[in-house]
């Protein structure tokens, strides 16, 4: 992995581990040049010149739906308003980017997540060409946030999105791009199509997939008319990751319904598109059917809690998708925090909030959710500590302020963000006691990216939140 340091094809020593569902003491493991693990010996010493990991080691997040632009906002949407005024100051950050700009945020947003624990992430990309729509060249926006990922080491799961229209309009034809959304959009499902396979040749000869690989999105059945679903279900090229954001909110459901009769999930089955490759993200209101055809369809659904209470979105059917038989994976999205582990613990304390009972989502849970569905949704390896793996692990530690007496295998309920003391990417020490091995302080990055953000022609600057309603 290009900017990571140490060793590779060597050993790692965990001082103690997440290892097959529990907590083992003293793991030591072998990792391969290709960063996977070959072998694990719990309850071993380490040897001369392995990596140490001190603490309470654990497979890595694997951010499963991230908007990397959205970071800018943190701290200046939270007040008041609703998903759609809030969506009005996303679009003002959106239209400030250049691929320079976007390339120097998304690098320091990257570089939090690393320090965070994250070790991989999808990133759902919408900010394909320049603000009055004319394309860049060489795929300038997309190319940018490759080659933030490789200087921040993160694995990239590229989801080039689909966005077509300004709402639903009639199932053939979507309502009109609006001015803000130009850039945004492609004349049509093919011109998309023809883009995205383009993307994926320029992609592969520049990176290794393990570093960078391309996956699609559509953005959601408002931004995607019927039409082009249909057309791109039976061109978009099997074997790929396909995301959507799904009935995030309950306009977005009777929109739908208004204009095909269908739920958004029914109408991504009438056109084939709900199967194991499927990661819909939010699903939040969802019908007793839509969980149906969802499980039955082996899709993934992405939560984002830290967002999704950000925006009063709502409390999504956690348990009901579980037991219909959908995967649950983790996402930052709009980066309101990036903590993988606040994430975690939202994920059950939602549940908790809405059907008042406990335990629903046990740790070992929880870091499936954060860690292997996650890397399944990006159609990564998983990371962790056992053989076949990826080696990619955060380290923890067990005795801070807020650690501090904590079972080890229930850190999940008490660590935060500021517990990780190392993150290691394919057997490489990547991040050690918050700092970047390679670009330093995050904190110093992102505050020099969001000012030159703030300072772009087009900057988002503090406004009222009182922004029209838009479907």
């Amino acid at each position: 992995m290009n900017g990571a340091g140490g060793p590779s094809g060597a050993a790692v020593w965990c001082e103690a581990g997440w290892y097959q569902g529990g907590i083992r003491e003293g793991i030591r493991l072998s990792v391969d040049p290709a960063g996977t693990v070959t072998a694990a010996a719990p309850g071993t010493e380490a040897e001369p010149g392995d990596l140490v990991l001190s603490g309470v080691v654990f497979p890595a997040a694997a951010n499963a739906h991230s908007h990397a632009f959205h970071r800018v906002l943190r701290g200046r949407t939270h007040t008041s308003g609703d998903f759609w005024s809030w969506r009005e100051q996303m679009y003002s950050a959106a239209g400030a980017l250049t691929p320079a700009l976007y390339e120097q945020l998304a690098t320091a947003v990257f570089a939090e997540m690393v320090v965070s624990g994250y070790t991989s992430v999808a990133e759902f990309h919408y900010v394909h060409h320049a603000p009055d729509g004319s394309a860049y060249p060489e795929h300038g926006m997309e190319l940018a946030l490759a080659r933030a990922a490789v200087s921040a080491g993160i694995r990239l799961t590229l989801l080039d999105t689909c966005y077509l229209s300004g709402g639903l309009g009639t199932r053939s034809v979507g309502a009109p791009l609006e001015p803000s959304q130009r850039r945004f959009g492609d004349a049509d499902a093919d011109a998309w199509l023809s883009r995205f396979a383009s993307l994926q040749a320029a992609v592969a000869a520049r990176f290794p997939p393990e570093q960078v690989s391309v996956g699609a999105a559509l953005h959601s059945v408002r931004a995607v008319p019927e039409a082009a679903l249909a057309r791109i279900a039976k061109r978009l090229p099997a074997g790929i990751p396909l995301h959507i954001h799904l009935s995030e909110q309950p306009q977005e459901n009777a929109d739908c319904l208004a204009a095909t009769g269908l739920t958004p999930t029914g109408l991504l089955h009438r056109h084939g598109l709900l199967s194991s490759r499927l990661s819909v993200v939010h699903a939040t209101h969802l019908t007793d059917a839509d969980m149906a055809l969802l499980g039955a369809a082996d899709a993934t659904a992405v939560f984002c809690p830290s967002t999704e209470a950000d925006l009063a979105d709502g409390l999504g059917p956690a348990t009901e998708l579980r037991n219909a038989g959908v995967a649950l994976a983790l996402g930052s999205d709009q980066h309101a925090v990036v903590d993988p582990w606040l994430e975690m613990r939202a994920l059950e304390h939602g549940e908790r909030l809405r059907t008042g009972k406990r335990g629903t989502f046990t740790p070992a849970d929880l870091h499936f959710a954060a860690s292997d569905a996650g890397a399944a949704a990006q159609g990564r390896r998983a990371p962790g500590l056992e053989p076949g793996k990826a080696c990619d692990l955060m380290a923890v530690r067990p005795h801070s302020v807020r650690t501090a007496g904590s079972r080890p295998g229930q850190l999940a309920f008490s660590a935060t963000a500021a517990d990780v003391t190392a993150v290691v990417v394919g057997g490489r020490l990547l991040a050690r006691n918050g700092h970047h091995t390679v670009l330093g302080d995050p904190a110093v990055l992102l505050r020099e990216a969001i000012a030159a953000v703030d300072s772009a022609p087009a900057a988002v600057h503090e406004t009222r939140l009182e922004g029209t309603r838009h479907p």
